[in-house]
Protein backbone atom coordinates (compact mmCIF):
# COMPACT_ATOMS: atom_id res chain seq x y z
CA UNK A 1 0.00 0.00 0.00
CA UNK A 2 1.48 3.36 -0.99
CA UNK A 3 2.09 6.02 1.62
CA UNK A 4 -0.22 9.00 1.78
CA UNK A 5 1.18 12.05 0.01
CA UNK A 6 2.75 14.71 2.20
CA UNK A 7 0.97 18.02 1.82
CA UNK A 8 3.37 20.92 2.19
CA UNK A 9 2.26 23.78 4.40
CA UNK A 10 1.90 27.03 2.43
CA UNK A 11 4.37 29.74 3.33
CA UNK A 12 3.79 33.49 3.64
CA UNK A 13 4.56 35.58 0.58
CA UNK A 14 7.91 37.33 0.40
CA UNK A 15 6.14 40.65 0.91
CA UNK A 16 4.44 39.40 4.08
CA UNK A 17 7.73 37.98 5.37
CA UNK A 18 9.45 41.31 4.71
CA UNK A 19 6.75 43.26 6.55
CA UNK A 20 6.91 40.85 9.48
CA UNK A 21 10.69 40.99 9.62
CA UNK A 22 10.83 44.81 9.52
CA UNK A 23 8.08 45.24 12.11
CA UNK A 24 9.59 42.67 14.51
CA UNK A 25 13.03 44.24 14.09
CA UNK A 26 11.77 47.76 14.83
CA UNK A 27 9.85 46.48 17.86
CA UNK A 28 13.06 45.05 19.29
CA UNK A 29 15.28 47.96 18.25
CA UNK A 30 13.11 50.44 20.14
CA UNK A 31 12.87 48.11 23.12
CA UNK A 32 16.64 47.62 23.41
CA UNK A 33 17.30 51.33 23.06
CA UNK A 34 14.96 51.94 25.98
CA UNK A 35 16.67 49.38 28.19
CA UNK A 36 20.16 50.70 27.45
CA UNK A 37 19.23 54.37 27.83
CA UNK A 38 20.31 54.42 31.50
CA UNK A 39 24.02 53.65 30.97
CA UNK A 40 24.87 56.81 28.97
CA UNK A 41 23.19 59.08 31.54
CA UNK A 42 24.59 57.26 34.60
CA UNK A 43 27.27 59.84 35.39
CA UNK A 44 24.81 62.70 34.74
CA UNK A 45 22.41 61.11 37.23
CA UNK A 46 25.24 60.93 39.77
CA UNK A 47 26.30 64.53 39.18
CA UNK A 48 22.95 66.28 38.76
CA UNK A 49 20.53 64.16 40.81
CA UNK A 50 23.18 62.82 43.25
CA UNK A 51 22.28 59.16 42.66
CA UNK A 52 24.80 56.65 44.04
CA UNK A 53 25.82 53.45 42.21
CA UNK A 54 23.32 51.38 44.15
CA UNK A 55 20.49 53.64 42.93
CA UNK A 56 21.80 53.62 39.38
CA UNK A 57 22.03 49.83 39.50
CA UNK A 58 18.51 49.73 40.90
CA UNK A 59 17.14 51.50 37.82
CA UNK A 60 18.07 48.47 35.74
CA UNK A 61 17.56 45.95 38.55
CA UNK A 62 13.97 47.09 39.09
CA UNK A 63 13.37 46.57 35.39
CA UNK A 64 14.10 42.89 36.03
CA UNK A 65 12.35 42.53 39.40
CA UNK A 66 8.75 41.99 38.21
CA UNK A 67 9.89 39.63 35.51
CA UNK A 68 11.23 37.14 38.02
CA UNK A 69 7.53 36.29 38.38
CA UNK A 70 5.51 38.01 35.66
CA UNK A 71 7.39 36.98 32.54
CA UNK A 72 6.56 33.33 33.20
CA UNK A 73 2.90 34.30 33.34
CA UNK A 74 3.54 36.41 30.25
CA UNK A 75 4.95 33.39 28.42
CA UNK A 76 1.86 31.35 29.27
CA UNK A 77 -0.33 34.28 28.14
CA UNK A 78 1.53 34.31 24.82
CA UNK A 79 0.61 30.64 24.40
CA UNK A 80 -2.97 31.42 25.37
CA UNK A 81 -3.79 34.73 23.63
CA UNK A 82 -1.23 34.74 20.76
CA UNK A 83 2.06 36.50 20.27
CA UNK A 84 0.56 39.37 18.27
CA UNK A 85 -1.84 40.43 21.01
CA UNK A 86 0.89 40.38 23.64
CA UNK A 87 3.34 42.32 21.43
CA UNK A 88 0.92 45.23 21.09
CA UNK A 89 -0.05 45.18 24.78
CA UNK A 90 3.53 45.06 26.05
CA UNK A 91 4.90 47.76 23.75
CA UNK A 92 2.15 50.05 25.03
CA UNK A 93 3.22 49.36 28.62
CA UNK A 94 6.87 50.02 27.67
CA UNK A 95 5.93 53.38 26.16
CA UNK A 96 4.16 54.46 29.36
CA UNK A 97 7.18 53.34 31.40
CA UNK A 98 9.59 55.29 29.19
CA UNK A 99 7.52 58.46 29.63
CA UNK A 100 7.51 58.10 33.42
CA UNK A 101 11.27 57.51 33.44
CA UNK A 102 11.85 60.73 31.49
CA UNK A 103 9.60 62.63 33.90
CA UNK A 104 11.35 61.18 36.96
CA UNK A 105 13.29 63.98 38.57
CA UNK A 106 12.82 62.09 41.83
CA UNK A 107 14.32 58.63 42.12
CA UNK A 108 11.01 57.01 43.09
CA UNK A 109 9.24 58.29 39.96
CA UNK A 110 12.07 57.15 37.70
CA UNK A 111 12.12 53.76 39.41
CA UNK A 112 8.37 53.32 38.81
CA UNK A 113 8.91 54.14 35.15
CA UNK A 114 11.66 51.55 34.84
CA UNK A 115 9.46 49.05 36.69
CA UNK A 116 6.65 49.53 34.15
CA UNK A 117 9.09 49.35 31.26
CA UNK A 118 10.37 46.05 32.62
CA UNK A 119 6.86 44.63 33.08
CA UNK A 120 6.22 45.15 29.40
CA UNK A 121 9.66 44.58 27.94
CA UNK A 122 10.54 41.04 28.93
CA UNK A 123 7.14 39.58 28.03
CA UNK A 124 7.54 41.45 24.74
CA UNK A 125 10.83 39.63 24.11
CA UNK A 126 9.15 36.26 24.78
CA UNK A 127 6.30 37.13 22.42
CA UNK A 128 8.70 38.10 19.63
CA UNK A 129 10.69 34.88 20.10
CA UNK A 130 7.50 32.85 19.78
CA UNK A 131 6.44 34.91 16.74
CA UNK A 132 9.76 34.19 15.03
CA UNK A 133 9.36 30.47 15.78
CA UNK A 134 5.83 30.52 14.35
CA UNK A 135 6.98 32.18 11.16
CA UNK A 136 10.33 30.51 10.53
CA UNK A 137 10.73 27.15 12.32
CA UNK A 138 12.03 24.81 9.64
CA UNK A 139 12.79 27.84 7.45
CA UNK A 140 16.23 28.98 8.64
CA UNK A 141 14.86 29.84 12.08
CA UNK A 142 18.29 30.39 13.68
CA UNK A 143 19.31 32.79 10.91
CA UNK A 144 16.06 34.76 11.13
CA UNK A 145 16.29 34.96 14.91
CA UNK A 146 19.91 36.06 14.65
CA UNK A 147 19.00 38.79 12.16
CA UNK A 148 16.30 40.00 14.53
CA UNK A 149 18.80 40.05 17.39
CA UNK A 150 21.22 41.95 15.19
CA UNK A 151 18.78 44.77 14.55
CA UNK A 152 17.84 44.76 18.23
CA UNK A 153 21.52 45.20 19.07
CA UNK A 154 21.49 48.27 16.85
CA UNK A 155 19.12 49.77 19.41
CA UNK A 156 21.72 49.18 22.11
CA UNK A 157 24.44 50.51 19.82
CA UNK A 158 22.46 53.68 19.14
CA UNK A 159 21.84 54.17 22.86
CA UNK A 160 25.58 53.97 23.56
CA UNK A 161 26.39 56.27 20.64
CA UNK A 162 23.70 58.79 21.59
CA UNK A 163 26.18 60.98 23.55
CA UNK A 164 27.84 61.55 20.16
CA UNK A 165 24.99 61.89 17.65
CA UNK A 166 22.68 63.56 20.19
CA UNK A 167 25.39 65.50 22.03
CA UNK A 168 23.17 68.59 22.21
CA UNK A 169 20.64 66.62 24.26
CA UNK A 170 23.25 65.51 26.78
CA UNK A 171 24.45 69.09 27.09
CA UNK A 172 20.96 69.93 28.36
CA UNK A 173 21.29 67.46 31.24
CA UNK A 174 20.01 64.01 32.18
CA UNK A 175 16.37 64.43 31.08
CA UNK A 176 16.56 65.26 27.37
CA UNK A 177 18.32 61.98 26.44
CA UNK A 178 15.56 60.03 28.19
CA UNK A 179 12.94 61.81 26.05
CA UNK A 180 14.84 60.49 23.05
CA UNK A 181 14.32 57.02 24.53
CA UNK A 182 10.58 57.79 24.64
CA UNK A 183 10.72 58.40 20.90
CA UNK A 184 12.24 54.97 20.34
CA UNK A 185 9.54 53.40 22.55
CA UNK A 186 6.90 55.07 20.37
CA UNK A 187 8.58 53.61 17.27
CA UNK A 188 8.42 50.18 18.88
CA UNK A 189 4.69 50.53 19.54
CA UNK A 190 3.95 51.63 15.97
CA UNK A 191 5.88 48.64 14.62
CA UNK A 192 3.91 46.34 16.95
CA UNK A 193 0.65 47.52 15.40
CA UNK A 194 2.03 46.75 11.92
CA UNK A 195 3.10 43.26 13.05
CA UNK A 196 -0.37 42.61 14.52
CA UNK A 197 -1.99 43.36 11.15
CA UNK A 198 0.42 41.18 9.13
CA UNK A 199 0.37 38.25 11.55
CA UNK A 200 -3.42 38.14 11.84
CA UNK A 201 -3.78 37.91 8.06
CA UNK A 202 -1.20 35.12 7.75
CA UNK A 203 -2.59 33.11 10.67
CA UNK A 204 -6.01 33.09 8.99
CA UNK A 205 -4.39 31.74 5.81
CA UNK A 206 -2.64 28.90 7.66
CA UNK A 207 0.86 29.86 6.56
CA UNK A 208 2.57 29.95 9.96
CA UNK A 209 5.07 27.18 10.68
CA UNK A 210 3.77 26.00 14.05
CA UNK A 211 0.44 24.62 15.15
CA UNK A 212 -2.18 27.00 16.62
CA UNK A 213 -2.01 27.86 20.29
CA UNK A 214 -3.56 25.54 22.86
CA UNK A 215 -6.98 26.42 24.17
CA UNK A 216 -6.07 26.40 27.85
CA UNK A 217 -3.24 27.32 30.17
CA UNK A 218 -1.32 24.21 31.22
CA UNK A 219 1.01 24.81 34.18
CA UNK A 220 2.15 21.19 34.08
CA UNK A 221 4.44 22.21 31.19
CA UNK A 222 6.86 23.43 33.85
CA UNK A 223 7.47 19.86 34.97
CA UNK A 224 8.11 18.40 31.53
CA UNK A 225 11.34 20.07 30.46
CA UNK A 226 14.41 17.79 30.22
CA UNK A 227 17.78 18.33 31.89
CA UNK A 228 19.21 19.92 28.75
CA UNK A 229 16.67 22.72 28.99
CA UNK A 230 17.77 23.52 32.55
CA UNK A 231 21.41 23.68 31.48
CA UNK A 232 20.33 26.16 28.80
CA UNK A 233 18.61 28.15 31.54
CA UNK A 234 21.77 28.13 33.66
CA UNK A 235 23.81 29.36 30.71
CA UNK A 236 21.27 32.07 29.97
CA UNK A 237 21.06 33.33 33.56
CA UNK A 238 24.82 33.47 34.16
CA UNK A 239 25.65 34.92 30.74
CA UNK A 240 23.10 37.74 30.78
CA UNK A 241 23.84 38.50 34.44
CA UNK A 242 27.24 39.59 33.15
CA UNK A 243 26.43 41.21 29.81
CA UNK A 244 23.64 43.58 30.76
CA UNK A 245 24.58 44.65 34.30
CA UNK A 246 28.13 45.37 33.15
CA UNK A 247 27.77 46.73 29.63
CA UNK A 248 24.34 48.33 29.99
CA UNK A 249 24.63 49.73 33.53
CA UNK A 250 28.21 50.22 34.72
CA UNK A 251 30.59 49.89 31.75
CA UNK A 252 30.41 53.49 30.53
CA UNK A 253 30.85 54.86 34.05
CA UNK A 254 33.70 52.37 34.63
CA UNK A 255 35.45 53.39 31.41
CA UNK A 256 35.15 57.05 32.38
CA UNK A 257 36.35 56.70 35.96
CA UNK A 258 38.75 53.75 35.82
CA UNK A 259 40.08 54.05 32.27
CA UNK A 260 40.02 57.88 31.98
CA UNK A 261 37.83 58.08 28.88
CA UNK A 262 35.40 60.91 28.14
CA UNK A 263 31.66 60.20 28.01
CA UNK A 264 31.73 60.19 24.19
CA UNK A 265 34.78 57.89 24.08
CA UNK A 266 33.35 55.51 26.67
CA UNK A 267 29.98 55.37 24.94
CA UNK A 268 31.61 54.75 21.57
CA UNK A 269 33.86 51.96 22.88
CA UNK A 270 31.00 50.31 24.74
CA UNK A 271 28.80 50.54 21.66
CA UNK A 272 31.21 48.35 19.71
CA UNK A 273 29.96 45.34 21.72
CA UNK A 274 26.51 45.86 20.24
CA UNK A 275 27.78 46.89 16.81
CA UNK A 276 29.81 43.70 16.57
CA UNK A 277 26.75 41.70 17.59
CA UNK A 278 24.63 43.45 14.97
CA UNK A 279 26.88 42.23 12.15
CA UNK A 280 28.26 38.95 13.48
CA UNK A 281 25.14 37.38 15.06
CA UNK A 282 23.57 36.38 11.69
CA UNK A 283 26.81 34.64 10.71
CA UNK A 284 26.64 32.45 13.81
CA UNK A 285 22.93 31.87 13.32
CA UNK A 286 23.59 30.63 9.80
CA UNK A 287 26.45 28.48 11.11
CA UNK A 288 24.02 26.86 13.55
CA UNK A 289 21.48 26.23 10.79
CA UNK A 290 24.16 24.59 8.65
CA UNK A 291 25.91 22.47 11.33
CA UNK A 292 23.29 21.78 14.00
CA UNK A 293 26.08 21.65 16.61
CA UNK A 294 24.14 23.61 19.24
CA UNK A 295 25.94 22.60 22.43
CA UNK A 296 29.44 22.82 21.00
CA UNK A 297 28.81 26.26 19.53
CA UNK A 298 27.39 27.43 22.87
CA UNK A 299 30.59 26.36 24.63
CA UNK A 300 32.77 28.18 22.09
CA UNK A 301 30.75 31.39 22.52
CA UNK A 302 30.70 31.16 26.31
CA UNK A 303 34.46 30.69 26.80
CA UNK A 304 35.11 34.14 25.32
CA UNK A 305 33.24 35.83 28.19
CA UNK A 306 35.64 34.98 31.08
CA UNK A 307 38.55 35.68 28.75
CA UNK A 308 37.29 39.23 28.23
CA UNK A 309 37.33 39.95 31.99
CA UNK A 310 40.68 38.27 32.45
CA UNK A 311 42.13 40.59 29.82
CA UNK A 312 40.40 43.67 31.24
CA UNK A 313 41.62 43.05 34.79
CA UNK A 314 45.13 41.81 34.02
CA UNK A 315 46.35 43.96 31.14
CA UNK A 316 46.60 47.77 31.47
CA UNK A 317 45.00 49.66 28.61
CA UNK A 318 43.24 46.54 27.37
CA UNK A 319 39.69 47.92 27.27
CA UNK A 320 39.55 47.69 23.47
CA UNK A 321 40.70 44.04 23.43
CA UNK A 322 38.25 43.14 26.19
CA UNK A 323 35.46 44.87 24.28
CA UNK A 324 36.30 42.86 21.14
CA UNK A 325 36.17 39.56 23.06
CA UNK A 326 32.94 40.52 24.79
CA UNK A 327 31.40 41.62 21.50
CA UNK A 328 32.32 38.32 19.88
CA UNK A 329 30.81 36.35 22.77
CA UNK A 330 27.69 38.53 22.71
CA UNK A 331 27.37 37.79 18.97
CA UNK A 332 28.03 34.08 19.24
CA UNK A 333 26.19 32.76 22.28
CA UNK A 334 22.73 34.39 21.91
CA UNK A 335 22.64 33.39 18.22
CA UNK A 336 22.82 29.77 19.36
CA UNK A 337 21.08 29.91 22.76
CA UNK A 338 17.60 31.08 21.78
CA UNK A 339 17.13 28.89 18.68
CA UNK A 340 18.20 25.87 20.77
CA UNK A 341 15.15 26.10 23.06
CA UNK A 342 12.76 24.40 20.57
CA UNK A 343 15.00 21.32 20.75
CA UNK A 344 13.87 20.86 24.35
CA UNK A 345 10.27 22.13 24.18
CA UNK A 346 7.26 21.12 22.10
CA UNK A 347 5.61 23.83 19.95
CA UNK A 348 2.72 24.26 22.39
CA UNK A 349 5.26 24.74 25.21
CA UNK A 350 7.42 27.40 23.57
CA UNK A 351 5.84 30.42 25.24
CA UNK A 352 6.15 28.75 28.63
CA UNK A 353 9.72 27.58 27.93
CA UNK A 354 10.89 31.01 26.82
CA UNK A 355 8.92 32.65 29.62
CA UNK A 356 10.45 30.47 32.33
CA UNK A 357 13.95 31.00 30.97
CA UNK A 358 13.41 34.75 30.78
CA UNK A 359 11.91 34.75 34.28
CA UNK A 360 15.02 33.19 35.78
CA UNK A 361 17.22 35.38 33.58
CA UNK A 362 15.57 38.42 35.14
CA UNK A 363 16.17 37.09 38.63
CA UNK A 364 19.85 37.01 37.71
CA UNK A 365 19.74 40.51 36.20
CA UNK A 366 18.04 41.92 39.28
CA UNK A 367 20.52 40.35 41.68
CA UNK A 368 23.59 41.15 39.56
CA UNK A 369 22.70 44.81 39.07
CA UNK A 370 22.15 45.32 42.79
CA UNK A 371 25.22 43.28 43.73
CA UNK A 372 27.52 45.16 41.33
CA UNK A 373 26.27 48.54 42.52
CA UNK A 374 26.66 47.51 46.17
CA UNK A 375 30.16 46.12 45.51
CA UNK A 376 31.19 49.41 43.90
CA UNK A 377 29.80 51.48 46.78
CA UNK A 378 31.44 49.31 49.45
CA UNK A 379 34.74 49.33 47.54
CA UNK A 380 34.59 53.09 47.08
CA UNK A 381 34.83 52.79 43.30
CA UNK A 382 35.13 56.24 41.72
CA UNK A 383 37.37 58.42 39.58
CA UNK A 384 39.40 59.10 42.74
CA UNK A 385 39.65 55.37 43.48
CA UNK A 386 39.66 53.47 40.18
CA UNK A 387 41.06 50.38 41.91
CA UNK A 388 37.72 50.12 43.71
CA UNK A 389 36.25 48.66 40.51
CA UNK A 390 38.40 45.51 40.72
CA UNK A 391 35.95 43.54 42.96
CA UNK A 392 33.17 44.22 40.44
CA UNK A 393 35.34 42.76 37.66
CA UNK A 394 36.03 39.65 39.76
CA UNK A 395 32.29 39.27 40.38
CA UNK A 396 31.46 39.37 36.68
CA UNK A 397 34.41 37.09 35.88
CA UNK A 398 33.07 34.43 38.25
CA UNK A 399 29.61 34.52 36.65
CA UNK A 400 31.27 34.20 33.24
CA UNK A 401 32.96 30.96 34.31
CA UNK A 402 29.62 29.59 35.54
CA UNK A 403 28.06 30.25 32.10
CA UNK A 404 30.91 28.42 30.39
CA UNK A 405 30.66 25.40 32.72
CA UNK A 406 26.92 25.07 31.98
CA UNK A 407 27.64 24.88 28.24
CA UNK A 408 30.32 22.24 28.78
CA UNK A 409 27.88 20.11 30.80
CA UNK A 410 25.25 20.48 28.06
CA UNK A 411 27.76 19.42 25.40
CA UNK A 412 28.81 16.37 27.46
CA UNK A 413 25.15 15.47 28.01
CA UNK A 414 24.42 15.64 24.28
CA UNK A 415 27.52 13.56 23.54
CA UNK A 416 26.33 10.80 25.89
CA UNK A 417 22.89 10.75 24.26
CA UNK A 418 24.39 10.61 20.77
CA UNK A 419 26.73 7.73 21.61
CA UNK A 420 25.54 4.37 20.21
CA UNK A 421 24.17 1.92 22.72
CA UNK A 422 26.45 -1.03 23.54
CA UNK A 423 25.67 -4.21 21.65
Amino acid sequence: MSAAPVIARPTPSLGAQALFFVSAALVMLGNYYGYDSIGPVAELLAQQLHFNDTQIGTLNAIYSLPNIFLVLVGGVLVDRFSARVMVVATTAICLIGAVLTALGEHFAVMAVGRLLFGIGSETLVVAVLVALAQWFTGRYFALQLALNLSLARLGSYLADRSPTFAKHLYEQGWQAPLWLAVGFAALSFAAAVLYFYVDRRQAARGTLALAPRPERIDWSHLLRFPAGYWLLVGTCVAFYSVIFPFRSTFAIKYLQEAQGLSLEQAGTLNSYVFLAAAFATPVFGLLLDRTGRNALLLAVGAVLLPLSFLVLGALPGSAAISTALLGLSFSFLPAVLWPTVPRYAAPEQLGTAYGLMTSLQNAGLFAANLAAGYINDVSGASALNPGGYAPMLWFFGFLSVVAFLCTVLLWLSDQRKAAPAPA
